[in-house]
């Protein structure tokens, strides 16, 4: 059975990207490796084994086109309210919570936020199949 282990994303400033994933979801370096041309820094927290990599390749100035088959990055937290009220007072700029229903029953509540570089990521509260 295969397991997920992890995502990469490209940044272009390394210290930037680790602050917002620091702030905005506990994730902490796990791993930093230095090659020549890239650094892969590996970030995930204690909840889950599931990391983000980011690659940061050298020399890099020009930030990255995302193009359109990029989707999101999708996180699931308990109270969803109390994240969307940290993440403003951290000036993340979170979007507001919206919330799906099918079949006249609650199916998700949620809200996207933008990584420095432009990466959407879902947070989404804890709720049926979002666990």
């Amino acid at each position: 059975m295969a397991k997920a282990i992890h995502t990469m994303i490209r940044v272009l400033d390394e210290a930037r990207s680790v602050a917002f994933y620091e702030t905005a979801f506990g994730l902490k370096i796990a791993d930093r490796f230095v090659f020549d041309g890239f650094t892969l820094v590996y970030l995930r927290n204690a909840e889950a084994d599931f990391e983000v990599e980011l690659t940061v390749n050298h020399g890099r100035s020009e930030p990255y086109a995302l193009g359109d088959g990029y989707g999101h990055l999708a996180v699931a937290v308990e109270d969803l309210d109390a994240e969307h009220a940290r993440f403003t007072d951290a000036g993340l700029a979170p979007q507001p919570i919206k919330e799906f229903f099918r079949d006249g029953a609650l199916m998700a509540r949620f809200f996207f936020v933008t990584d420095p570089d432009g990466y959407k990521i879902e947070v989404l509260e804890r709720h049926g199949r979002y666990r």
